[in-house]
């Protein structure tokens, strides 16, 4: 991939982002309490067994330990279209007792078959993504038939606060609510159940860093607040 198609598809994380993105801040509060949640979400009646994981922009390789840990596959495809940051990867990859496939790959042109994964685990890393219509679309030709998307992201708000645009690099123009994102979703086909669906309001996500509710006790009501984070596992139709 030129540079310049690069540079069309993705923004480039902050020095401060690729810091935090090694710090346990990420790793407890941010990769793994995502993953706890998205676990939940999983209905009872799905299989256990996930044979190949395609963990799109796997950056530092943290999120491969995870995975390979909770979902025991034969297989993870570690996709990210930054080189540098593919190549640090490798001392995780090296943790798992999967096989590790590194892939340097535009998220919107995916280098893989129509139908190969049994997984998709897509976690803070859609907001970075310019093409999100190609992406998703992208998404669900390489996954298999009822196969899983786990979709953690955060939401425009958050990414549209003061200390995210100081502190970190987005594409502000395709930052999306909760309700734009699973619209995106169900149009590109995939299966949205509202009970498959969690929007936690944590602490870190909000403007003022949980300050007021722990002064106040008191929480914006979900009914009218706009959303800051949305967790979601989504099907392909069979």
């Amino acid at each position: 991939m030129s540079k310049v198609d690069i540079k069309k598809a993705w923004v480039k994380e902050s020095k401060f982002g690729d810091w935090f993105l090694n710090t346990d801040t990420w790793l407890v509060h941010v990769l793994r309490r995502a993953l706890d949640d998205l676990q939940s979400l999983i209905p009872e009646d799905k299989p256990n067994k996930y044979h190949t994981i395609l963990d799109i922009g796997s950056g530092f390789g943290h999120s491969l330990v995870e995975l390979d840990e909770r979902f025991s596959p034969d297989t993870i495809i570690a996709l990210d279209v930054d080189s540098d940051v593919v190549n640090k990867a490798d001392s995780n990859g090296k943790k798992c007792q999967a096989k590790i496939e590194f892939l340097i790959n535009n998220a919107a042109e995916i280098e893989l078959p129509d139908n190969s994964v049994d997984m998709i685990f897509c976690h803070q890393t859609f907001h970075h993504i310019v093409d999100q219509d190609s992406a998703i679309k992208e998404f669900y030709r390489v996954l298999k038939p009822d196969g899983c998307l786990l979709f953690a992201e955060s939401c425009r708000r958050y990414i549209h606060s003061m200390v995210i645009r100081v502190l970190f690099r987005h594409p502000m123009h395709v930052q999306k609510t909760d309700m734009e994102y699973l619209q995106l979703l169900k149009q590109t086909g995939f299966i949205v159940a509202e009970k498959q669906i969690s929007r936690p309001f944590l602490w870190w996500s909000r403007e003022d860093l949980g300050i007021w509710e722990t002064l106040t006790g008191k929480v914006e009501d979900p009914d009218s607040r706009e959303e800051t984070l949305i967790n979601a596992v989504l099907y392909k139709s069979t």
